[in-house]
């Protein structure tokens, strides 16, 4: 099975649940699963070669969560094209603000901009829909989760 890096982006705890909820699924699923909530560039590097998920909220204007902002840095600043990526996007967001989900985009877009390959769609959960985001994303992270090494 897969070795999957979840590397999460966090203010009040909701990135984190869902994180961990999709870390058990994973782990159900035979998948060997590692979570990173303040993840650095050397954990970023080893998952090249695997698989990533990151699973980010946004704050302010499309920001990043200060637990994960450094990493985004250093993957745009010093990582470059790294086409043997497989990865999966998880962006907490509430509609009710202009960016929303900005900082999931936001990675996202970098990711695909240095060649790496999505598998599956990215997941936006819309606070303002979704209270429990944790119920939204288990679906989705099972099917994810059987995309793997298919």
């Amino acid at each position: 099975m897969a070795q999957v890096g979840i590397f999460i982006g966090t203010v009040y705890g909701n990135s984190l649940l869902v994180a961990e909820d999709a870390e058990n699924i994973l782990k159900d699923q035979g998948h060997e699963v590692k979570l990173f909530d303040e993840g650095t560039l050397e954990a970023w590097q080893y998952y090249r070669q695997h698989y990533a998920l990151v699973v980010t909220s946004t704050t302010g204007q499309g920001d990043f969560p200060d637990s994960i902002a450094p990493l985004f840095v250093a993957v745009r600043d010093q990582v470059g094209f790294q086409p043997e990526l497989r990865y999966g996007i998880i962006a907490l967001g509430d509609s009710s603000y202009d960016n929303f989900c900005g900082a999931g985009r936001a990675f996202d877009a970098l990711l695909q901009e240095q060649g790496a390959t999505r598998i599956g769609e990215r997941l936006e959960i819309d606070a303002m829909e979704h209270p429990e985001p944790e119920v939204v994303s288990a679906l989705w992270v099972e099917k994810w989760g059987r995309l793997l090494n298919l």
